[in-house]
């Protein structure tokens, strides 16, 4: 009976999985009720009643007519009614992009194939030379430092660099006069200028993301693209963009800025357009901007464009000096100081023909700036905080390894450790996914909840990273000055956690409330099916995307169950996969099958209100996410061709992913509105219990370790990033005392024996008493001239580096700014 029973359970598993149809599950009951009268299991009663309760329901199911008649009909009119309401500005925002590898995610079995087969990201030899050479020429000319406290902006010959090479240019094509760079190369740009100065990576990005050549290029009319887009590559125009209201930050369909159609004069004729009056905050470039996109709400009340209903929100382009638009006035966005500010203009007359795309574009604004910003959002952000965080790495990690305390490296202490294997990790899983969701948009993909999921755990890894910097170099990180690099980082964090979409509206709302219809294979479907108004076609429709659904549904449940039981060896994972990673893509597959379950239950559960249970929606965004982080950091193992050395950075990273991801499911089941459905899931996705653990504190140490030992795996940490001249600024300082330290730690080694046999007195804590020290060593013939050289080198550099910023006490702050002087600085 057992063994029959057992039978039972296995079959019915293995059909779920496969995903077998109603005649298959039919013969397959027969069958197992067959076998169990031959083998006297049951007998003939039990059998009829069994073939019954089984096969009843079953053939009710296959056949076609029966089933739409019962089952289908009743649940399309249920389904109607519980659909939440839905705008026509969150129709665009669900419908606009594309889906891509979220929707593997999303199918509880990830086809990781498809994922392997995607060629690493690369640059054209034309790439890496402007990478190398313009770039680094642009990072050399700024610093945070300067562009914060002497000239609250780019200096005016950085400006002129930028528009003369290119920089505003990057995305728009050759024949216009562009570069034509890839999403990587605009990303790698980005990053470096990122760890560098943050005004001249938000100065050189936003023209090149969500801008108007962006909206030129893909909506753009021909006569717009040939004015245009020359000017804007060769840096005649700087381009800003004007979506952001006070009163409508993220409300599109509350935007005030109001374009009423009428007829006015135009170059000394009349035309039809609009009289438009807004008032904008928050807009990048706007106080230097020569071309004003704008966001505004169209109103025809006179039908002169249409006599169908009002048209919408609408994008235009306006030059700044046509009369009646105001720019020039900056707001201070957290001593960023990059040129931002607002823009108004009151009844100010527009011809139609400057509307983005012309008259046949009007009232498509929304999805237009949606479709857009799903691909620049994947780039811009999530690239400028690689970029700062690659530079606070860099700086922590080589100042904990020569700060010296009770006689040992700072970076010894556990502490200490569990900071740096924080930043180590988060660093190496953030730039896993810059480079991933680079190749989406390279790949032809508008990743809509892809980008989301990138700008907001990006940025948010980027302020913990910040964060522990701050705690690890202490009293040094809070005094302002040339040689501190993350104070203004920590200042300007905020920004990134709120431009382009803020961080709690895109967990909230975005990743998982778009991602739930998109990248789900059926619900969209459906919604599709039960907009439809051909009943009979909708019937039809509606009745294949539900059964699928329900076949979806049953197959997730019977991954999760078996993948659990398993401990997760059963498990998808690609026959490529290097062994030492396999068990993370097995995992991977497991919690994509528990949250698709849980995300199907949760929206039956709570129908239309799940849109507005954002504790919910938001921690179901979260699994999501980290599943993606997590796919980001394997395929960047693979691309990077299997370093072993960076093997405690992917298991540090994957390991808190995973954790963080069952942390979420188990929040969103303890917080469930039906208790009893919560309680039978937890056993259900976990019955062996929580599987999954925070890193030990053995790998943390291995990270640390990583992170303070200078050779390649570091190297590729950071990589791109720009490396400052060692000879003038405090960053470059404490890297080349960094590189030194091998030398150092191989010559202290040899003379430990002398300084216990008391020739050398003890090996001082202070860099600056180290040259005395050295002097002695040389003066008894234990070491040569080279090696006292490196003694002085990383006394000299690394005391540079450890040293804090001080000024003239009678020096006056507030005078020298308005003077535009700098400060004299005592860097040690």
């Amino acid at each position: 009976m057992i063994l029959w029973l057992v039978l039972f359970v296995a079959g019915a598993l293995a059909l779920m999985m496969m995903r077998a149809g109603a005649w298959t599950w039919l013969v397959a009951e027969l069958a197992w009720i067959w076998i169990g009268g031959m083998t006297d299991q049951a007998n003939a009663v039990a059998c009829v009643l069994l073939a019954i309760l089984l096969g009843v329901p079953t053939l009710l199911v296959a056949i076609k007519s029966v089933r739409e008649t019962l089952i289908t009909r009743p649940a399309l009119d249920i389904f109607r009614k519980i659909l939440p309401s839905m705008s026509a500005t969150e129709r665009d925002a669900i419908e606009a992009g594309t889906v891509w590898w979220d929707a593997e995610l999303f199918s509880g079995k990830p086809d990781w194939d498809k994922l392997m087969r995607l060629p690493p990201p690369a640059l054209t030899a034309e790439e890496q030379s402007f990478l190398d050479n313009e770039v680094t020429q642009l990072c050399a000319m700024v610093s945070d430092w300067d562009t914060s406290v002497v000239w609250q902006d780019l200096q005016p010959e950085a400006w002129q660099f930028v528009k003369d090479k290119g920089f505003l240019g990057m995305i728009i094509p050759k024949q216009y006069g562009g570069k034509q760079f890839s999403a990587y190369m605009h990303s790698q740009v980005i990053m470096k200028l990122s760890s560098r100065c943050s005004v001249a990576a938000i100065s050189v990005m936003v023209p090149n993301s969500l801008g108007p050549a962006e909206l030129l290029l893909h909506y753009g009319t021909e006569e717009q693209k040939n004015h245009y887009l020359p000017r804007l590559a060769r840096g005649e125009e700087i381009p800003c963009f004007a979506l952001t209201s006070p009163y409508a930050g993220s409300d599109a369909a509350a935007i005030p800025d109001i374009g009423v159609v009428c007829k006015g004069m135009h170059e000394g004729r009349e035309v039809i357009g609009f009289r438009v009056t807004w008032a904008k905050r928050y807009i990048t470039l706007a106080p230097v901007a020569t071309v004003l996109g704008l966001a505004f709400r169209a109103h025809d009340p006179d039908h002169l464009l249409s006599d169908n209903a009002e048209p919408g929100i609408t994008c235009a382009l306006i030059p700044t000096s046509h009369p009646g638009v105001v720019t020039g006035r900056r707001h201070w966005p957290l001593n960023a100081v990059f040129q931002n500010g607002p823009t108004s203009g009151e009844n100010v007359f527009i011809p139609v023909d400057w509307v983005i795309g012309g008259q046949a574009q009007v009232g498509k604004g929304w999805r237009m700036l949606m479709e857009c910003l799903a691909a620049g959002r994947a780039i811009s952000l999530p690239s400028s905080s690689v970029g700062f965080s690659k530079m606070a790495v860099r700086g922590t990690s080589a100042y904990t390894a020569m700060r010296r305390q009770f006689k040992i490296a700072i970076g010894k202490f556990e502490g200490i450790q569990e900071a740096l294997a924080r930043m180590g990790g988060n660093l190496y899983m953030m730039d896993a996914t810059r480079r991933l969701s680079s190749l989406a948009v390279d790949a032809g993909e508008k990743p809509s909840v892809i980008s989301a999921i990138s700008k907001y755990h990006v940025t948010e890894r980027g302020r913990m990273l910040v964060n522990d910097g701050m705690d690890v170099i202490g009293g040094k990180g809070i005094c302002m000055g040339p040689g501190n690099f993350l104070a203004r980082v920590y200042q300007q964090i905020p920004i990134a956690i709120t431009v382009e979409g803020a961080n709690i509206l895109t967990r909230c709302l975005i990743i998982f409330g778009q991602g739930a219809i998109r990248c789900h294979p059926y619900v969209l479907k459906e919604m599709a099916a039960a907009a439809d108004e051909d009943h009979d076609r909708a019937l039809q429709d509606f009745d294949k995307a539900f059964f699928g659904h329900l076949s979806f549904v049953a197959a997730n449940m019977a991954r999760s169950l078996v993948a659990g039981l398993s401990g997760g060896l059963l498990a998808s994972a690609p026959n490529a996969a290097a062994e030492e990673t396999r068990v993370y893509y097995r995992a991977v597959a497991r919690m994509s099958a528990c949250f698709s379950l849980l995300t199907d239950v949760s929206m039956f559960v709570l129908g239309g209100s799940l849109k507005f249970r954002e504790r919910i929606s938001g921690r179901l965004g979260d699994v999501l996410s980290q599943l993606y982080l997590i796919s980001a950091t394997l395929k960047r193992y693979e691309d990077d061709g299997r370093q072993s050395a960076d093997l405690p950075y992917v298991a540090w990273s994957v390991q808190d992913a995973l954790h963080r991801a069952q942390e979420a499911i188990i929040d969103v089941l303890e917080n469930f509105p039906n208790p009893f459905i919560a309680f039978a899931l937890r056993i259900w996705m976990f019955p062996l219990g929580l599987s999954f653990r925070k890193p030990s504190d053995r790998l943390a140490s291995e990270v640390a370790l990583a992170m303070q030992t200078p050779g390649a795996a570091r190297d590729r940490l950071v990589v791109d990033a720009y490396q400052p001249d060692f000879s003038t600024d405090p960053l470059g300082s404490g890297e080349h005392a960094f590189n030194l330290l091998p030398q150092v730690h191989e010559i202290e080694a040899r003379l430990k024996q002398s300084v216990k046999d008391g020739v050398l007195p003890a090996i001082p804590q202070s860099l600056i008493e180290m040259r005395r020290w050295n002097a002695r060593a040389m003066e008894q013939g234990l070491i040569s001239v080279d090696e006292r050289v490196v003694l002085d080198d990383f006394a000299h550099y690394g005391n540079l580096t450890v040293q804090v910023d001080d000024f003239d006490a009678g020096f006056d702050m507030k005078d020298a700014l308005q003077k535009g002087q700098a400060p004299e600085i005592i860097t040690g």
